[in-house]
This record gives C-alpha cells, structure tokens and sequence, in this order.
C-alpha cells in the first residue's frame, strides 16, 4: 500500500502546460501559415504537437492513482464509485459532442443547421471519457500486474491485428499513406464501418479519434497509471526520479526500435506511438516532479497551475469562443467580415510575416485565457466535470 496521498503540485503544473499547448495548436491565427513544432505530422512521424494528447492521457492515468486509491485501499463500495466515473465520462462525452456541433448551425450564404447525417460523433472529450471510464474501472477491479499484462496485451494485439489482418476490400493493409476514399488499414475500416458519416475527415474512411484506435489509447493512460502507482510508494524521491527517467529512456528507445515495424503514428495511435509518447511523457513528468515537488522551485510554474487546475473548462471554452470569433460577422471597410479574422489582420498580420503572425496570435490567445482562469483560480472557483 502507497503512503502518498497528497496532491501532486507537479502533475497540476504538467496539467496545465498541456491545455496550454492544446490551446495554443488548436488556435493559430491562419492554418496555412505553421511552424513545423506546432503541426501535426502528416502521417507518420510525431512533431512536438503530437505529445500533446498523449500527455493528456497519461496525466489522467496517473490522476486516476491519486483520486482512486485512497477508496479502493478503503473499500468503498465500486458499485458506487463506478456509477460516479461513467456519470462524469457521461458528462465529458457530451461535452466532446456540443463542442464538435458547436453553434449547431452555420452561416455564410444564410442561417442553416449542421447536416446532422454526417454529425462527428468521436472527438478528444469523447476519447478521454471512453479512455478514463475503462481505465479507471480497470485500476479498481484489476491487481497492479494483471494491469501491466493487459497494457501490454492491448498494444500487441492492435499491433497484430494491424499488421497482419486483411482490411476488408483492400487487401494487406497499407500503414505508410493516409487512407483516402478506401479503408487502407483496419482501424480506419473500422471506424467507417461502425461510424459511417460520422467522422472527422468527412467521405474518408478515417477519423484521428475514431474507436478503434481509443483501444491502444487505453495503454497510453494505463503507463499513467502504473506511473502514479510508482509516485505513491514509500520510496525516496531521489529514486522515484531516476526511475521515472530510466523508464522513460527505455520507452522512447523502444518505440524507435519498433517504429521499423510498426510506424510512430497519432492519426491511429500505433502501440510504437503509445510506447514513444509515454517515455517523453515519463522524462517530462520527471523533471517537472524534480523541480517542483523535491526542489521546491515553484514560482515559475504559477500560471500552468492555475491552467491545470480548470484544464477541462479552459480547453472548452476556449474552443467555443474561438469558433464564435471566426463565425460572427460584423461590418468591417462596407462588408461583413468574421471577428478573429478582423483581429488577426489588422492587430497580427499587419506587421508581422504571416508564419509569425499566426504563432503571435495563439501565443495572446493562451495568455488571455490565462488572466481569465486566473481571476477563478484567485477566486478558488475549480470547475469540475
């Protein structure tokens, strides 16, 4: 049994520069004009980008450790504690949903609402709700080795059946292009088979959140938790770093082995990109632990912990207010024109080189979000989903 039970200032820190970055890729001032770091690869490969999700998985694995153990060493009733983990995914799924319809309606030659037959039904939210429900209930009913067997079990069965089942109307599947009008590997046939219409990359068969690829996800989150298992031990902090970094290093090198066989890849989230991910997610929580919960050096990280302490309601909101932005129109030189675009050329584009602009822009956008979420955080206002 763990004595940790404390909060773990780092993993809030870790929290919060995560949603920064989510919030910094996801609202360039122009998607044509991106730094290399700050796009996803554009099939195989992983940009500093591609960490981002990834991470955010992993902290929910370890968050899972530190919310959960206390009342399973306890006893409390699953049942009970089951029924409050679907209530919030529940509440996460819905949340991914609103998000993905958001305003449920467009404009551009008159008001019309979203075509719902081609309605995206997966998304982040959706994939941490699905993700977070099976891996906490998993944590509760399942010993800290059968957990590591059935982490390593998922991520060598999707590498089986990836590699080495036909995909249904194309042959031996085709991991190295992005599936275009046909299924070419058996995640994305999956998801056209299960989903339809009803994913990301419209009359393509593929979805970079479809269900088939949530699977391997779980493992992603299944590290973060055998990682907060290691935290709560009764170790010295100097060992529980060197470890956190030995294991990491041993990730990171074990998915570039294996990347010869089975490509580093978010848009399907290979096992290899579960086991490369999770050793950068490992070395940064590492240091960030180093820093802040041993060495005490802790001022510089203030605004990720006030990001990280209402992650999921910035990482929302900010989402919504950014399509407002680019969705309402208003008179602007006699012709109506969207708000964010107004912004952006006028305050950004108007001085800077177009590639600069579009970072600038993102960059004032974390920091606005960040006065907002650090008038709750004074507040101690704490949204929880």
């Amino acid at each position: 049994m763990g004595t940790k039970s404390e909060r773990l200032l780092s993993l809030d820190v870790f929290r919060g520069i995560t949603i920064a970055g989510m919030i910094l890729v996801n609202n360039p001032g122009s998607w044509g004009d991106l730094y290399p770091a700050v796009a996803h690869a554009s099939w195989n490969g992983c940009t500093p980008t591609d960490l981002i999700f990834p991470f955010f998985l992993f902290i929910v694995g370890v968050a899972i450790t530190y919310s959960l153990s206390k009342r399973k060493e306890r006893g409390d009733n699953h049942s009970e504690m089951i029924a409050q983990i679907f209530k919030r995914s529940l509440t996460l799924f819905g949340l991914g949903l609103i998000l993905n319809g958001f305003p449920f309606f467009t404009w551009s030659d008159g008001f019309s609402f979203i075509d719902f037959s081609t309605f995206r039904i997966m998304g982040v939210l959706q994939r941490i709700a699905i993700v977070y429900f099976i891996s906490s209930v998993l944590f509760l009913k399942v010993s800290t080795k059968s957990l590591t067997y059935i982490g390593s079990g998922i991520l060598i069965f999707y590498w089986l059946v990836m590699n080495f089942i036909p995909v249904p109307g194309f042959g031996m599947p085709d991991l190295l292009s992005k599936p275009g009008e046909i299924a070419t590997n058996l995640s994305a046939w999956f998801d056209r088979i299960i989903l339809g219409s009803h994913v990301w990359s419209g009359s393509a068969p593929w979805d970079p959140e479809g269900l088939f690829s949530t699977i391997p996800a779980i493992g992603t989150t299944i590290i973060g938790i055998l990682t907060g298992q290691w935290l709560r031990k009764d170790v010295e902090s100097s060992v529980k770093v060197v470890w956190l970094f030995v294991a990491g290093n041993f990730l990171l090198l074990g998915g570039y082995v294996t990347d010869m066989w089975f490509p580093i890849n978010k848009g399907i989230w290979t096992s290899t990109y579960v086991i490369f991910t999770g050793g950068w997610a490992l070395i940064f929580l590492a240091m960030c632990y180093w820093l802040i919960d041993v060495k005490g050096y802790k001022a510089w990280a203030k605004p990720f912990h006030v990001y990280g302490m209402n992650a999921i309601a910035v990482f929302f909101l900010s989402g919504v207010i950014g399509r407002l932005m680019y969705m309402i129109k208003i008179p602007f030189n006699g012709e109506p024109m969207g708000i964010k675009t107004i912004i952006y050329n006028n305050l950004y584009l108007s001085w800077l080189e177009p590639i600069n602009a579009s970072l600038a822009y993102a960059l004032v956008y974390i920091l606005i979000w960040l006065g907002l979420m650090w008038i709750l955080y004074a507040k101690k206002i704490f949204i929880k989903v």
